[in-house]
């Protein structure tokens, strides 16, 4: 299964990533069973850690020192990806979606069950940014160590070739 892959230039405040794509995958774990528990039993076994269960922030924000998985294990909701000036997403139950670290993201809307299971790579920690990125900031996304793994896929997935720096 290929995700789509979205790149996104600088918006507003959010640098975003210059070099990596977002990548959405649609419906990638059938929504039936504990999708929670599928979720994170994927991304643990793909080399992925830190995992935790929780919502979407409805703020904007990015983070600098780490890339991120968001896997959609209950209910809906509509994400806007990208900054200010990204693209709004309509997610569900099923979906995942791997962030690039600088990648502005926040939650416009949900239902009330909306549950989402996230993770990072080994020996990265997300911070959360709300400002301007500044020269440091710029240069910590940029030298970001990239995944061993795709999350969803394991070894040899998508990721591993739609996030070669060039």
């Amino acid at each position: 299964m290929l995700p789509l892959a979205i790149m996104f230039g600088p918006s507003d405040w959010v640098p975003n990533n210059k070099n990596l794509p977002v990548l959405y995958y649609s419906s990638v774990i059938a929504a039936d069973g504990n999708l929670a528990d599928l979720f994170e039993q994927r991304f643990l076994a793909n080399g992925w850690q830190g995992c935790w269960r929780n919502g979407i922030f409805s703020y904007q924000h990015y983070h600098t020192q780490a890339h991120e998985v968001l896997g959609i294990a209950q209910g809906t909701g509509r994400v806007l990806l990208g900054g200010p000036d990204g693209r709004a997403f309509d997610v569900s139950a099923g979906d995942c979606v791997v962030l690039p670290a600088g990648t502005g993201h926040r939650k416009i809307d949900s239902s009330a069950d909306f549950l989402v299971v996230g993770g990072y790579p080994p020996h990265q920690y997300a911070d959360i940014c709300t400002t301007r990125a500044d020269a440091h900031d710029l240069g910590t996304i940029e030298s970001l160590a990239l995944p061993a793994s795709d999350p969803v896929i394991g070894l040899g997935g998508p990721l591993i070739d739609l996030w070669k720096l060039t």
